[in-house]
This record gives structure tokens, sequence and C-alpha cells, in this order.
């Protein structure tokens, strides 16, 4: 009988505390999404920084988000590319960038498996402060109807594993959703995915004015 109970306080005692941690944990998470949004809010409404047009950006109130998700957060196997070739990138415009395809992110969502593939600016190199960065461009099912047509972006940092996070409640829009004068990456064919993401941006017209 003495073993039962103990058993069972101990039984207790884990359940409890992975509860709090749990819970901590998705604080901590919702918290740093949060801050993201009010970060981007903040450079939308800023005369110096904002890509809005000025008629725009003095009426701009926020943007306008999917539900905090995070089912949407998550941990992908990182695998590196390197043997790849510098190639041109498609813009908007007549302008080509040059990247280079680093690694592809795999995932899984709902039980179904997902790869994307996440590239280099070449341009980046030149840059302490920019060398260590990847850029995760992508489409989902949500184009245009909820997300911007054009596709969404994550910024992302060279892992130093074999993992890495994927936070699609971090996308955001490409500039030349706001404003003609940019010139912005299309997602490459390969990082279409087959399925919603109902997470991140949503699309300028549901923008809060």
């Amino acid at each position: 009988m003495i073993m039962f109970k103990f058993i069972f306080f101990l039984t207790i005692l884990l359940s409890t505390f992975n509860q709090g941690f749990a819970q901590e944990t998705d604080t901590s998470f919702v918290n740093d999404v949060d801050r993201f949004r009010n970060e981007l809010n903040d450079q939308y409404k800023d005369k110096e920084h904002s890509p809005l047009t000025e008629k725009d950006r003095r009426k701009f109130k926020g943007h306008d988000f999917y539900e905090i998700n995070s089912k949407y957060r998550v941990v992908a196997k990182f695998i590196l590319t390197p043997d790849t070739e510098n190639f041109e990138m498609k813009t908007t415009t007549e302008r080509r960038p040059i990247y280079r395809k680093f690694g592809e992110v795999h995932f899984e969502i709902d039980g179904q498996q997902f790869i994307l593939s996440v590239y280099q600016n070449l341009a980046n190199l030149k840059s302490e402060k920019y060398k260590n960065h990847l850029f995760l461009l992508f489409n989902d099912k949500t184009n245009g109807h909820g997300s911007y047509y054009g596709g969404r972006y994550i910024d992302l940092l060279i892992p130093e594993g074999n993992t890495i996070i994927i936070d699609f409640n971090k996308s955001y829009n490409p500039y030349c959703h706001y404003n003609s004068k940019y010139s912005c990456p299309i997602p490459p064919s390969e990082n279409n995915l087959d399925v919603e993401i109902k997470a991140g941006i949503k699309s300028y017209g549901k923008a809060k004015h």
C-alpha cells in the first residue's frame, strides 16, 4: 500500500511538473511571436523604414495575422546541399539577385511530410551582419485566400546542428505587396506547399486601417 501511494504521488508530481513546463514553454513561444509582430508593425509605422507609401503609412494601424498556433512552429531536419550552383532568383522585376540553395528542411505538419529549400543571398557574404542569414520563401494554399497571392517569407540563421526551428507564425509579406517600387524574390516552384499554412501574416488587403 505504501509503495502504491508513493507511485501515485510521483505520477501526480510529474504530471504537474510537465503541465507547468508546457505552459511556460507555450507562454514563451507566444511572447516571442508577439514581439516579432510588434516589431514588424513598428517598422511599418516608421517613416524612415516603412515600405508603405506615405499615404498608406499615415493610416496604417497594424497588420492582420492568423491566430498564433504552435502547430506551425516545427523542428525541422536540416540537410546541407553543398554542391548546388549559384543561380539568378526570379523577382517581380527584371532584377536577378544571385542566390544558392544552401540546404533543405524536412518537417511534418498534421502527419504530412514536407520539404522546403532554404537559400543564401551571395551578396550577404560580404556583410558581417548578414553572412549567417538564410532565406525561406514559400507558397501555400492560403495564397490569395487570406495570405498574399505572391507567397511569404521567413528569415533564418544557419543552425549549428542538423535541426532548425521553422516558425510559420513569423512569416511576413514581400515589400512589393505594399509598394510597387520594390523588387521581390518569387518563391521557386519547389517551395510550393500543397497545404494551407494558416499562420503568420495575412494579406495587406486584410490589414487594419
